[in-house]
């Protein structure tokens, strides 16, 4: 049997899974203090003879090998999981090997193994929700450098009619302090799922992520992009953002995935919700 993590900034979501990756037990938690969460991540676990464990985990977090703080959340908002060593929790505490990335690799990894990616070699995952964030794999592997890519807060044009200065702590007006669902919430004065019947809201939205999708074309080429999250849960976003992407590209890249089948090009992931703990799982396995 495997374990699988995925670690979100609200819930942890623990499962176990045998080795083609089917899920045989899942529960979640509450994100709370590393003090209350990680005691019943390892009770969970202990029930269960493992080979290995995978970790999806919100962050930034150190993923380099080479680095004293590898397996940390680092830089994070959520002050008391600053600087944590999530990994070596894990490890001291079931001693089983850990696979390790974040929630978004993990995610791209599901989509890539069990997914909507399935026999390509490669894909890029992004997710809309509280954040904005987003994997990719590239020649069967998941693409890092120093760190892992921070996709969610590359700089966009302003949309014409936006005056929202922007809700990111650290840039105000990028990607996710213009995009993702507080941004919405504080831009609008209502969350998301409230503002399904304004197509303006959705117009803007679907103009802010495709700027963002053609600058990640330009530079990855990626054979699928897959938008999964809270956000992209509004079906109408879809088509908005396949039209602005395509008229943003405007017949620069005459290929077919942006062209006749940009439907099946860009997608909500074909795992739902469980992108993320399925590829964490699949980490697991792949680890050996």
């Amino acid at each position: 049997m495997y374990g699988a993590v995925e670690a979100g900034g609200t819930k942890f979501v623990c499962a176990v899974g045998d080795e083609k990756g089917n899920i045989t037990d899942l529960i979640q938690l509450k994100t709370e203090t590393p003090d209350v969460t990680m005691p019943a991540v390892v009770d969970f676990f202990r029930k269960y003879d493992l080979k290995a464990i995978g970790v999806g985990s919100f962050g930034p977090v150190d993923i380099d090998p080479t680095s004293a703080t590898y397996g940390y959340i680092t830089a994070t908002p959520k002050t008391a999981w600053k600087n944590y060593p999530i990994l070596k929790t894990l490890q001291d505490g079931l001693r089983v090997p850990v696979a390790f990335d974040t929630d978004v690799n993990a995610a791209a990894y599901g989509e890539w193994k069990r997914g909507a990616a399935k026999g390509l070699d490669g894909c890029l995952y992004i997710t809309v929700g509280t954040g904005i964030g987003a994997g990719a794999i590239v020649g069967g592997r998941v693409l890092q450098g120093f760190s892992h890519p921070e996709m969610g807060h590359i700089f966009v044009r302003r949309h014409p009619d936006d005056r929202y200065e922007g809700k990111c702590p650290y840039h105000k007006d990028c990607l996710e302090g213009l995009a993702a669902g507080p941004a919405l919430e504080e831009r609008w004065g209502k969350k998301g799922a409230e503002l399904a019947d304004r197509p303006e809201v959705w117009e803007m939205e679907a103009s802010y992520l495709a700027e963002a999708l053609v600058q990640y074309i330009l530079i990855l080429t990626p054979k699928k992009i897959i938008m999964g999250g809270g956000v992209m849960k509004q079906a109408q976003l879809f088509p908005l953002i396949r039209q602005k992407v395509r008229r943003l590209l405007n017949g620069y890249m005459p290929f077919p995935y942006v062209e006749d089948e940009i439907d099946d090009y860009i997608v909500p992931p074909a795992l739902g919700d469980r992108a993320g703990i399925t590829g964490a799982l699949m980490m697991a396995i792949d680890r050996e």
